[in-house]
């Protein structure tokens, strides 16, 4: 065997490993999801850790239904994973770079279930942070390797998907960051719980802005950050507990967010060349 053909049966044995990661890795992570939502008769997500992951546990918890986009996050996700290993798709420079990010982040998807579930509150923090990290990884990777001619599929299954899922997970580390901190922190710390959530949700939207920037005003992140924003003010106006700076400063929040991306979103469905 020749010195090219040994380079290029190694690299299709690693492209070949790296689509059994992939789907081996959604495949723990749906397996959490669904040991997660309940499925066995065990307590669901909400219920656990003394229910301080419920919509209750802090002043920066969405309401309920907001929970929904982890329905389209792992539809995405399974896609994805199953486009990736067609065969046409197993030597793709694209997906080199970006079958072991995606990979990683369902991995962490399913360790902060595991974590929700036998672990402690503080473990999922640690774990959330994690696949935080992760996924900035997958989307600065998706954004730097991204082809405009790459067609509909690429651009849905890696850079939405991944989009959704960073925005997303961005609003709910601080979620699951407060809902720690409600616990840790004195009693008396309730009585400036409005002035701290409002300053958190401004740092929320400096995020927001800085990801829409550094990923050249991609509008993914942003439809996900301003989806869970708008249900946390829905449940800070009609939940428990109630503040209503909170809710109000989360709807700016979310308009602040999403406006400048969607903005340059239009401008590409009008004019196809900006990218």
């Amino acid at each position: 065997m020749s010195a090219k053909d040994h380079v290029t049966t190694t690299a299709r044995g690693a492209d070949l490993a790296r689509q059994i990661v992939v789907l081996s890795a959604v495949s723990f992570m749906l397996i959490a999801a669904v040991i997660g939502a309940g499925a066995f008769g065990n307590t669901a997500v909400e219920g656990q850790q003394g229910g301080a992951l419920d919509t209750d546990g802090s002043y920066l918890a969405p309401a309920g239904p907001a929970f929904s986009i982890w329905s389209l996050i792992y539809l995405g996700l399974i896609a994805y994973a199953v486009w990736q290993a067609l065969p046409r798709q197993r030597g793709s420079e694209r997906q080199r770079a970006m079958g072991w990010p995606i990979a990683v982040t369902m991995v962490l998807n399913g360790l902060w279930l595991v974590a929700a579930r036998f672990g402690t509150l503080f473990l999922t923090v640690v774990v959330i942070v994690l696949l935080l990290a992760a996924l900035g990884w997958a989307f600065r990777t998706a954004v730097a390797t991204r082809d405009p001619r790459g067609g509909a599929v690429d651009s849905v299954l890696i850079d939405g998907v991944t989009g959704l899922h960073l925005g997303w997970v961005t609003l709910a580390t601080v979620a699951n960051t407060a809902a720690w901190l409600t616990t840790v922190v004195p009693p008396s710390w309730e009585n400036a719980a409005s002035a701290i959530g409002v300053a958190v949700l401004v740092v929320v939207a400096l995020i927001g802005l800085a990801l829409a920037w550094r990923s050249e005003w991609r509008v993914a992140p942003a439809l996900a950050l301003a989806w869970g924003l708008s249900w946390l003010a829905v449940e800070r106006l009609t939940g428990s507990p109630t503040s209503t700076p909170i809710a109000i400063t989360a709807i700016v929040v979310a308009l602040v967010v999403l406006l400048p991306p969607a903005a340059v979103s239009g401008l590409r469905l009008i004019r196809p060349s900006i990218d």
